[in-house]
């Protein structure tokens, strides 16, 4: 189990809400980019997050293009999982593989600055604002397992390729 801040955002965050085009050419620096995550959807957020924060989220987070680089920045500020109504399905792959937590699950009970506490285990989410404790679909096997690696690359290089 891990505990930390929810940051809250609306509906439909898209990937160039997560990297405004305008530092596309960052792309190779990453911690510079990293810098100006979010930040016209909530200006300062890089600077807000404490390690282990989680953005919360509405519908479609993460829609748009699909930039690898969106959850990386994201995971790169501290976030430790996004929890939202839905994602778009290939961020939803992108972030996994890349070892950020997305977790599908209703939102609303979930304020700006609630202390949360996860437990992938049991699919669950404990808002301690509130006492309320929201579930999540349980992720594949094989998804935990790319998680707890950190990630797909280092799954392949600790483990090799997988046996579906």
């Amino acid at each position: 189990m891990t505990k930390g801040r929810a940051l809250k955002f609306g509906d439909s965050i898209s990937t160039d809400h997560i990297i405004p085009g305008r530092f596309a050419h960052l792309r190779s620096n990453l911690p510079e980019l990293a810098k100006h995550t979010l930040e016209d959807a909530r200006p300062g957020f890089a600077s807000q997050v404490n390690p282990g924060d989680f953005i919360v989220a509405g519908t479609n987070f993460g829609l748009g293009s699909s930039r690898e680089h969106a959850p990386l920045v994201i995971k790169m500020c501290g976030i430790q999982a996004v929890l939202a109504k839905s994602v778009a399905r290939i961020f939803f792959r992108n972030a996994i593989n890349l070892g950020l937590p997305i977790l599908i699950c209703d939102t609303d009970k979930i304020n700006d600055g609630d202390e949360l506490i996860l437990d992938l285990a049991s699919s669950s989410v404990k808002n301690k604002a509130n006492g309320v404790t929201l579930t999540f679909g349980k992720l594949p096997g094989v998804m935990l397992k790319i998680l707890e690696e950190g990630g797909l690359l280092n799954y392949i290089k600790n483990h090799g390729d997988f046996e579906l």
